[in-house]
């Protein structure tokens, strides 16, 4: 058979072009990048220390955001992320795993775009954010082991036909970690006038890991010589993890400290861009947010309080040596949100937490510039 009598097979071609999905969808995206430009830029506060140490402590503070947290540079990048991936579509619900932070922040977004939004969370979850989670117009669905979010936010987005946002897979993909304004850019540019413009570390709290992986990144693509840490709560298996090089490390309960720790190493988390890691006891991390409402009046969740003690330490180290420069942490989100958990003497009475011992530490070290049991060499 010669060429000109060959059969001519036609391309197999399938559009799937849907002009209202496309319609809705930059509509959709529009919105979520005009939150981003009416949200001015969150302010960096100083932790008061004594002039003689030479040192200026910052706290990146997060609570101002619209949602009031850390969480909602995530949610947003996570909603622009389902979006442009086309995981997001209309009328389906966004289900997410956390213990309320992200989920208040996602539930915003959810109700800026117009679709549904399910969180399902520790029933522990402070009843604080359950109520704004429901104010954006987002539901609670509850579990009673924080190790079966991840399967029930499956199988919820399977019934419905949603999406499962999954930070603790997507937090270090969705965030642009070279720039474009994101935490990291935010702190150096803001810092660019101090007297110590270049941080010599900055310490971050791990719930996903992609705040510390996005600082982390930036600090190595800037060729800046700032140290990264990561402080861990109990109950989290981040530290050990971390420390044994195991990305198989478990934790066989949840974190007393809600937004950070986790029971599983997850995926955001990149331990080989992180320098540092310290295990702080609850108790510190309570009394620590505590001496931050005494410093500068204004009251902190626990996470906040977990990242300010290792700061504190760090601080303790280099007047020790010496040293002078800058340490920046994180004030992550609002106390307001929990009343009821890290400024209530009955609950810590209830978990067993004596915060005394860290209190009279953290005031001793203020007043003396050396941390108890220090030993430097």
């Amino acid at each position: 058979m010669d060429s000109t009598t060959r059969t001519v097979v036609d391309t197999v071609d399938v559009d799937r072009s849907d002009h209202d999905y496309r319609n809705w969808l930059k509509e959709a995206v529009r919105k979520v990048q005009a939150d981003a430009q009416r949200s001015a830029d969150t302010h960096l506060l100083s932790f008061p220390l004594p002039e003689r140490w030479g040192i200026d402590l910052c706290l990146k503070d997060e609570s101002t955001h619209p949602t009031g947290s850390l969480k909602h540079r995530l949610a947003r990048s996570l909603f622009l992320y389902g979006l442009c991936n086309g995981w997001i579509r209309p009328g389906k619900p966004v289900i997410e795993a956390s213990s309320g932070s992200t989920a208040v922040s996602e539930a915003y977004f959810a109700k800026l775009i117009g679709v549904p939004f399910i969180a399902v969370m520790p029933r522990t979850t402070s009843r604080e954010k359950c109520r704004l989670i429901e104010f954006h117009g987002g539901q609670c669905h509850f579990v009673d082991d924080p190790r079966k979010m991840y399967e029930e936010s499956m199988r919820l987005a399977g019934e419905s036909g949603g999406h499962y946002m999954d930070q603790f897979t997507y937090a270090e993909r969705a965030t642009d970690w070279r720039g474009n304004n994101n935490i990291a850019e935010s702190i150096y540019q803001q810092l660019r006038l101090e007297r110590y413009p270049e941080p010599a570390w900055v310490v971050a709290t791990a719930g996903t890991g992609g705040t510390s992986a996005t600082i982390a990144r930036y600090v190595h693509y800037m060729q800046y010589d700032t140290r990264v840490c990561v402080a861990d709560p109990e109950n989290s298996c981040f530290f050990d993890g971390w420390v044994d090089h195991d990305a198989h490390a478990r934790s066989e309960s949840g974190s007393r400290i809600e937004g950070i720790g986790r029971p599983r190493m997850e995926p955001s988390f990149v331990p080989g861009a992180i320098d540092r890691m310290m295990k702080v006891p609850d108790a510190a991390s309570v009394a620590a947010v505590r001496a931050l409402e005494r410093a500068i009046g204004r009251k902190a969740g626990g996470s906040t309080g977990t990242g300010l003690w290792s700061a504190l330490k760090i601080v303790a180290e280099m007047v020790a040596r010496g040293r002078t420069g800058s340490v920046v942490t994180l004030l992550c989100d609002p106390g307001e949100r929990y009343l009821d958990k890290y400024y209530s003497d009955a609950w810590l009475e209830e978990q067993g937490l004596d915060i005394e011992p860290h209190a009279k530490a953290l005031d001793a070290f203020l007043t003396t510039g050396r941390w108890p049991g220090q030993l430097i060499a």
